[in-house]
């Protein structure tokens, strides 16, 4: 049960390393030459899967305490795995090891849990077949498991009809092993911490406007690499902060890649009170210390190019705008369908629920501030970003809201609820 918090939110936080920067840091580790020392690293269900998947490949990883050395073994270091590599939750893995694998001298097969087994896989399958990889849905379904029989990869440039990190890495990492460049043009720009990872693994990368370039056969050294806080994970608290009346809090080493800060520019937009301290850059990426003071919000549209830069966050961002006064638009976010559940769906649900007012668009949802939540049974699907989202909203009710599968959470963010509570 969760329900109303009972005095102002105030503490400081960590917030947990950053799971897309976690994945690609085991992953691009195993490929380079020499020992990769990862610290911060996160230690969620999705980000052990790409841990065991590569040690299915014959990399030692060893994890102990959030710290990770991954012993690489070069591009062409991988070995034919002997059973089914699983990707749990994780559409990161399934779609970058995709990459990956393409290239590779040997067969395997890549499957997941329920809901990666219902994703859509055609999006990385069709440029990478393209490439001249041989990769099949086992079903034919165009989703998991997936068969991929190594193959000679030829470079292309391939034009993404949408802006996506998952597409755009899983040709980079391909075209690793291709014959000529291979390069990415997005109609906006994705996070790109692929781009700033692989070029200090020293990968030839080259970026113009919205398109991301790279030669292949590189030869990849070993780096450390220092996690930064998730800012995916930092947005339930910036929203709890922003929305609890007289809550102040600050949030440590939080990763603000302006690929992936677009939370911060909407609770502005919105007329939140947060201020930057601490700007830095670790790893080539920008990092900052967040205070979060609590907000009178007003509704804004959003829309457009800043979409891509925070698709995780709009759960949560609907919860702010129901709490908000005025009318909050969202357009452009069709890709919400196909994430660990169909969130557009989920989110309206349960808002509606709980008393907001609310609708569904076919890319987006139109919410209308201002109305008093109350209590409701939330169906998460167990889709982890559902579940934090409406815990932050439950504590905006006077009666208890029931989270069905809340330990779903393990999947991005394990002490979730042990660190939302250290703030009352």
């Amino acid at each position: 049960m969760f329900q109303k918090a009972t005095s102002p939110l105030r503490g400081e936080l960590t917030i947990p390393g950053d799971k897309s920067i976690s994945h690609r840091a085991v992953m691009f580790g195993s490929l380079a030459k020499g020992t990769t020392e990862i610290t911060n690293f996160l230690q969620g269900a999705d980000c052990l899967s790409t841990i065991s998947c590569f040690q299915k490949m014959g990399i030692e990883i060893e994890n102990t305490q959030g710290r990770i050395l991954v012993h690489g073994k070069g591009l062409h270091g991988l070995k034919a795995p002997s059973q089914i590599l699983d990707c749990g939750n994780s559409g990161t893995t399934t779609r970058l090891m995709s990459g990956i694998l393409c290239g590779q001298s040997f067969s395997s097969v890549l499957t997941g849990d329920e809901s990666i087994q219902k994703r859509p896989m055609k999006r990385v399958m069709d440029p990478l077949t393209t490439m001249g990889a041989n990769i099949k849905s086992r079903l034919g379904n165009g989703c998991a498991p997936l068969e991929i029989k190594g193959s000679r990869l030829s470079g292309i440039h391939y034009h993404s009809p949408i802006a996506s990190a998952q597409v755009k890495s899983a040709l980079l990492l391909a075209g690793l092993y291709a014959d000529s460049p291979t390069s990415v043009t997005e109609p906006y720009i994705s996070r790109n911490h692929s781009e700033i990872m692989l070029s200090s693994f020293g990968a030839k990368i080259r970026v113009k406007n919205t398109t991301a370039s790279v030669e292949p056969n590189p030869i990849l050294e070993a780096v450390n690499i220092e996690v930064p806080g998730d800012i995916s994970s930092a947005a339930y608290f910036i929203a709890a902060a922003l929305l609890v009346p007289g809550s102040e809090v600050l949030l440590k080493n939080v990763g603000i890649n302006p690929t992936r800060a677009g939370i911060l520019e909407v609770a502005l937009q919105m007329g939140g009170k947060i201020t930057l301290l601490n700007e830095r850059l670790q790893g080539g990426e920008k990092t900052a210390d967040l205070l979060i003071q609590s907000s009178d919000l007003q509704g804004v549209t959003i829309e457009g190019a800043i979409i891509p830069t925070l698709i995780d966050e709009i759960p949560i961002i609907a919860i702010m705008a129901a709490c908000a006064q005025g009318t909050t638009i969202i357009r452009d976010a069709a890709e919400l369908k196909v994430k660990e559940s169909d969130r557009i769906l989920l989110i309206t649900r349960n808002l509606k629920a709980m008393g907001a007012d609310i609708e569904a668009t076919e890319d987006g949802m139109i919410i209308r501030g201002g109305k008093s939540l109350h209590g409701a049974h939330i169906h998460t699907a167990k889709d982890h970003r559902i579940a934090m989202s409406f815990a932050i909203a439950s504590l905006l009710t006077d009666d208890e809201v029931t989270i069905l599968d809340p330990e779903c959470v393990n999947i991005s963010f394990p002490d979730f609820y042990e660190q939302l509570y250290s703030l009352y």
